[in-house]
């Protein structure tokens, strides 16, 4: 099978997904067919500026909810959390710091256009928003679910991490390394800081402790000092979205 072969074929099984994902969340209510807005959403997830943030991504994070949901720890409204899963990097601008903002509007217009009521356009909305910071309140079902399956990729094997930060780095390749090394390192502090980085109870027992090592050893050699790469002392940072995020989105 050829790469084109390959993509469309992931399209198609995404699309399917949207589709599915959308019509159970009106619950049998009349709408618009779901076909269209999931075609649009994977041309956004496809743009040519992307590296990271592409549909491998977006497949990743439902895979990941759906993971959590398998292992009994998911919760909430898992369409909601599905659906802004597809839209909570579909606007993306490595050069631009509001893309969480435009894509819970672009949400907003869509999902009330497609049938869905307004308590569910407004919290998948609040879930996108959610997505600057990762860090839910105490008992946000919802917002526990998607955050951790987003920060998933923190806690793959080390080969699987690397390649996830060079593909950051290449987003961002329009930034000096000098600025690149500073924004990225001060965007890691920040997630280690954080008291837990996942908030499930699945995600903080099987993802935790390889996400510390990774980051760690990241920031290490952001610092210059690979072979020496120490844990960093937590403290309270959970109500910041960190220094320098436009420039190293995780």
């Amino acid at each position: 099978m050829t790469a084109t072969e390959d993509s469309a074929t992931e399209a198609g099984d995404l699309l399917r997904r949207w589709n599915a994902t959308l019509l159970a969340a009106r619950a049998g209510r009349e709408g618009p067919d779901p076909t269209p807005y999931g075609r649009d959403l994977l041309g956004r997830w496809a743009e040519p500026q992307r590296r990271y943030h592409t549909t491998a991504h977006l497949r990743a994070v439902l895979d990941r909810i759906d993971e959590l949901t398998d292992q009994g720890g998911g919760g909430g409204e898992l369409e909601l959390v599905r659906l802004a899963a597809w839209f909570h990097d579909a606007v993306y601008r490595p050069d631009r710091s509001e893309n969480e903002e435009r894509s819970a509007a672009l949400a907003e217009r869509a999902l009330r256009e497609a049938g869905l009521t307004e308590h569910e356009v407004a919290e998948v909305a609040r879930l996108v928003r959610l997505t600057v910071t990762h860090d839910p309140a105490e008992g946000d079902l919802n917002g526990e679910t998607l955050c951790d399956a987003d920060l998933a990729i923190l806690a793959t094997a080390p080969d699987t991490y690397r390649g996830y930060a060079a593909a950051v780095r290449e987003e961002y390749a329009f930034v000096p390394d000098d600025a690149f090394r500073e924004g990225r390192a001060a965007v890691l502090r920040h997630l280690l800081a954080l008291p837990r980085l996942f908030r499930t109870p699945y995600g903080a027992a099987a993802w935790e402790e390889q996400a510390r090592e990774n980051l760690e050893k990241e920031l290490a050699e952001l610092e210059g000092n690979p072979e020496n790469a120490k844990p960093t002392e937590l403290t309270d940072m959970s109500g910041t979205d960190g220094a320098n995020r436009s420039e190293a989105k995780p």
